[in-house]
């Protein structure tokens, strides 16, 4: 049941290209947003829909993936583990981000040979 704690299961679209660099430590990072949608009906009936956009960060295999194959508009799966961090920006206000970061993903999309 550990690994229930927490777990995020997403099921969405790429707003944009993920971001990805390397470290000076070697390691690749990849940040990229989707959007997941819902679909519901309204008290009077009528169809509405709902888009929440999330952030996510992806390291090592899984950033090489995201840069080799996602690009804005693709279709994924993601499973991750929602995060929070914090820091100080140039004004020295506090900012505060909450982000998925990435177990596994499953591409959606036919990939071209």
């Amino acid at each position: 049941m550990n690994a229930l704690r927490n777990s995020v299961r997403l099921l969405g679209h790429l707003g944009d290209d993920p971001k990805v660099r390397k470290l000076d430590s070697g390691k690749t990072v990849a940040h990229f947003t989707i959007a997941t949608n819902e679909i519901y009906r309204d008290s009077r009936g009528e169809k509405q829909s709902e888009t929440t956009w999330h952030r996510l960060v992806a390291w090592g295999k899984q950033a090489e993936i995201a840069e080799k194959y996602l690009k804005k508009g693709s279709e994924v799966s993601i499973e991750g583990k929602l995060t929070n961090r914090s820091w100080e920006d140039k004004n020295g206000e506090k900012q505060y981000m909450t982000e998925i970061v990435v177990n596994s993903m499953l591409l959606l999309d036919k990939v071209a040979n």
